[in-house]
């Protein structure tokens, strides 16, 4: 079975909160859709649940949900905020779920009991919400979801008010118990740690649109445009023109000229095939930048020139020890900021303003020669 979105739309007003969404989601498995603040990903959500009047198709298999009022949809909702009942206790709050024809009261507190447990929250059952910790809210508002056995479970940002390392805990159990409940989950974050993490496919959302939808190291590996690339940490640029290499016979490479120098890149990294006339936007992430690949100037006289690298141009491009191909960067050190077990430069070169890495301090004002890895570098039409 598959949940499948087609077409979908909402307005509010002139103003299209989201447009034309074609996702398709296959049962037991988790969409994580990431996208900044204001893309639309909490709309998305309520347009699925039909929270909000949307046009298009909502599909299960062949039944049309979009059809359905909400409660009919067969859709579970972890809001932001958890939207726990304050007057109920954890217990009474996770058999609201359950409190239908279907179960008599007895039974749905089995229930309720059986999904605390489930959730790490045995002997949870008679506290207040008020008396729970952030963790323990989102727990017990998972729990509650999960209590109708639901076809479809919505998450809307279920650990942006949690603290990193409770966040990270949380993120991992909770991934556990939604593969063993085999429920199908659309979870939308503006967190790439959180998306990356745990999604089986991840969903790029920018401006009520969906830019790209594939597994995680795709995505991640090839973004499919400039736009979505500098989301996803390109963030250094700088302007190319396409030219032709001298007697080269391959098209494995795209060969470009910049104001850092001339060099080849594989031609997968443009994805749009290198199908731009003449120029284009080329882009990195800062670990694509690293002095740490030089092993100081020594190795920029030893390193072998790139001239054999697949027809590419011999300027300024040579191979590391491991067959990677380099490009040499000059620049001087205009910022420098510890994140994450590493500082973070942000140089000025020849083509201007770049970002790469370091292991180590570096002062303001120092001269570097870093090395790019060609390899990592896309190249987008402008």
């Amino acid at each position: 079975m598959t949940l499948r979105l087609r077409n979908l739309s909402l307005s509010y007003g002139d103003f299209a909160a989201i447009s034309g969404v074609d996702l398709e989601i296959k049962q037991g498995t988790t969409l994580a859709v990431l996208g900044a603040s204001g893309s639309g990903k909490s709309t998305l959500l309520r347009a699925v649940a039909g929270l909000e009047p949307s046009r298009g198709e909502i599909l299960w298999g062949d039944e049309a949900l979009h059809r359905l009022p909400t409660h009919r949809r067969g859709v579970g909702f972890v809001f932001q905020d958890h939207a726990l009942f304050p007057q109920r206790n954890v217990l009474e709050n996770v058999r609201f779920g359950l409190e239908t024809p279907r179960y008599n009261r007895t039974d749905a507190a089995k229930k309720a009991s059986a999904l605390l447990d489930r959730v790490g929250l045995a002997g949870f059952e008679e506290r207040q919400t008020h008396e729970l910790s952030g963790g323990e809210r989102q727990r017990v508002a998972l729990a509650r979801a999960l209590a109708p056995a639901p076809r479809v479970l919505l998450l809307d940002e279920p650990y942006g008010a949690l603290d990193r390392e409770l966040r990270e805990r949380l993120m991992l159990d909770v991934r556990e118990i939604l593969r063993e409940s085999g429920v199908t989950v659309i979870h939308v974050t503006h967190d790439h740690d959180e998306a990356f993490a745990l999604g089986d496919k991840v969903a790029i959302l920018n401006a009520g649109e969906i830019s790209q939808c594939a597994t995680p190291s795709e995505v991640w590996g090839h973004p499919c445009d400039l736009a979505t690339a500098r989301f996803l940490g390109h963030t250094s640029s700088l302007r190319a023109e396409k030219v032709r290499a001298e007697g080269s016979s391959s098209s494995s490479v795209l060969n470009l000229a910049t104001a850092l120098g001339d060099f080849a890149i594989p031609y997968e990294n443009a994805p749009t095939d290198g199908s731009f006339d003449t120029e284009c936007c080329v882009t990195w992430r800062p670990e694509s930048l690293r002095p740490e690949s030089l092993r100081a100037e020594s190795l920029r006289a030893e390193s072998l020139r790139a001239g054999s690298l697949n027809g590419s141009i011999e300027v300024g491009a040579s191979l590391d020890q491991r067959g990677r191909p380099l490009l040499w960067v000059d620049g001087t050190v205009v910022e420098s900021s510890f994140r994450h077990g590493h500082y973070l430069l942000s140089l000025e070169t020849a083509a201007g303003r770049v970002e790469g890495i370091s292991s180590e301090s570096v002062s303001r004002d120092q001269r570097l020669t870093l090395a790019l890895n060609l390899n990592e570098v896309r190249a987008y039409a402008l």
